[in-house]
């Protein structure tokens, strides 16, 4: 059974790559990771905030303003989160090398053009296999167009693109006008891949404080369905790679992904939920999936029902929608 696939140009033994996250914070785990059978493994992100200042000024910016503004600014993670800082983050890239055989790739979360740049430098230079930008940007200011936060994404793209030689991803969010457009304006400026989706996590309100607070949600199987139809949608319209993320916790979820047009699936929840071996058990059901509908290798079954080759690619727009609602009975 040949499971191989290539994602940003990097040939992987299977699609099951760890996705960014607490896991890979230690160099134990990330070998645990390969050895389960992770082909790849995005390393936990590094905040822009972290390369710019050090602990204590970050604190102090972090704090100033609260008061005036402390439905935006408490959103941050306060400075004492921060399990490493930017120069233990490219040491762990380097060690991180060093410890497994399989691709490393690192995750930059950031908002400013000129951070990126800088950053994306020191991390080509630890040895990083690509890069994921993971643009986590929330615009408020009711005077700033959609195109405009359209051209900054793609604006920090290109400007990463100029200064590294290393594949680039993008981790975007799906709440664009037209999905469609951005992801092939992404493609055009060089992205090597998109990643879909990025969780917005959501603020809460504690009702004994009476304080927002943050609040994180594994997610569920029920969430794959929003990149699902995207990645069917897009699968042979662009050039970048495909990466299904959020709600893939079983072989069954990353079948799917895949036969939707996804080139690898990335698992996060899932393994934490149910640890780091939990990856042998969706190969092992992969695998079975494959031999019993006498598939032969990933290659074979990826994207053949996408829209471009499913009988009725109407079913990814609006005539799904209509048809679920039509056959929907409620329970008597």
């Amino acid at each position: 059974m040949d499971l191989s696939t290539t994602y940003l140009g990097l040939k992987l033994r299977t699609p099951l790559v760890v996705s960014a996250s607490p896991l890979s914070e230690e160099l134990d785990d990330i070998r645990r990771m390969e050895d389960a059978g992770a082909s790849a493994v995005v390393l936990y992100s590094i905040f822009e905030e972290q390369f710019r200042s050090d602990r204590l000024e970050l604190h102090e910016r972090m704090e100033q303003g609260t008061e005036s503004f402390p439905e935006a600014l408490n959103y941050f993670p306060d400075c004492r989160d921060y399990r490493l800082g930017p120069e233990e983050y490219l040491g762990h890239i380097a060690q991180a090398k060093k410890a497994v055989r399989m691709p490393v790739i690192a995750s930059l979360n950031g908002t400013s053009i000129g951070g990126w740049i800088e950053y994306a430098r020191q991390i080509q230079g630890a040895g990083a296999d690509a890069l994921e930008l993971n643009i986590y940007h929330i615009p408020t200011d009711p005077l700033v167009s959609g195109a405009e936060v359209e051209m900054t994404y793609l604006e920090i793209l290109q400007a990463v693109k100029e200064v590294v030689a290393i594949p680039v991803a993008v981790k975007l969010s799906p709440f664009f006008s037209n999905f469609a457009n951005m992801a092939r304006s992404f493609d055009l400026a060089g992205a090597d891949g998109l990643v879909m989706f990025n969780r917005f996590y959501q603020p809460d309100i504690d009702l004994e404080s009476m304080e927002i607070e943050p609040n994180i949600l594994l997610s569920t199987p029920m969430a794959m369905r929003l990149p699902l139809r995207w990645i069917a949608i897009l699968h042979g319209k662009i050039r970048a790679s495909l990466a299904a993320t959020s709600g893939i916790h079983r072989g069954s979820d990353a079948l799917k992904m895949l036969l939707a047009g996804a080139d690898v699936t990335m698992l996060c929840s899932t393994l934490m939920r149910h640890g780091l071996r939990h990856v042998q058990v969706i190969e092992r059901d992969l695998v079975e999936w494959m031999e019993k509908h006498e598939y032969e290798s990933v290659a074979q079954l990826k994207g053949s029902l996408s829209q471009k080759n499913c009988a009725s690619p109407s079913e990814f727009e609006r005539a799904q929608y209509m048809r679920a609602i039509c056959s929907y009975r409620p329970a008597q």
